[in-house]
């Protein structure tokens, strides 16, 4: 009897044994560590270094002394009762800007606006410019004026024009008013102030 507890014990063991053995997992390589993978760095971008940025050149001219001088004043205009205004160079004063200009410009308490513009010719003469100005509306006669070598002068709906010329400057006034008539009026008021600046160039 003990004989065979012996064997039946026996026959389990190897049995037990025998299914060990059937194991996927063998333990001498359960345990090793996986293929390492080997680690890359990323890349670093390559940065250029920059050069400092060259401002661009400058495109606008200096504005000539004479032009400047030209041009008339806040004090010019004071009469007018004025207040500063925007340039709006348009109408007549459009095919004068050919040249190296400046304008200002003033508004009434009426509306109404007033502009200035002078411009300086390196290549031709200002008589010439004026002379061959082809402004639209009807020819406006004023008085002429001393020391200066053309006028000119037009009045377009109620837009009054008045174009003089010395040496390489061309003074240009514009008026624009609720009628002509106003526009004629102020154009009369100013245009000595607007010669006597061109004179003293």
């Amino acid at each position: 009897m003990r004989h065979r507890q012996v064997l039946a014990v026996a026959t389990v063991a190897l049995f037990g044994l025998s299914g060990c053995a059937d194991r996927p997992n063998d333990l001498d390589t359960y345990y090793d560590d996986p293929t390492p993978t080997p680690t890359v760095e990323p890349a670093q971008p390559s940065v250029k270094p920059q050069a400092a940025p060259v401002p661009p050149p400058s495109t606008q001219a200096p504005v000539p002394a004479a032009v400047s001088a030209a041009l008339l004043t806040d004090e010019d205009v004071a009469e007018e009762e004025v207040v500063p205004g925007e340039s709006k160079v348009s109408g007549c004063l459009t095919g004068l800007t050919r040249g190296t200009s400046r304008s200002t410009a003033w508004s009434y308490p009426s509306g109404s606006t007033l502009e200035h513009q002078v411009t300086e010719y390196t290549d031709r003469d200002a008589a010439d410019v004026v002379a061959q100005a082809d402004c639209e509306g009807k020819k406006l006669t004023l008085t002429k004026q001393t020391g200066v070598e053309a006028q000119r002068a037009w009045c377009e709906g109620t837009t009054c024009t008045v174009l003089l010329a010395k040496g390489k400057l061309v003074s240009a006034l514009s008026v624009t008013a609720g009628t002509e008539a106003r526009a004629t009026d102020a154009a009369k008021r100013l245009l000595p102030i607007v010669a006597q600046r061109l004179r003293s160039v």
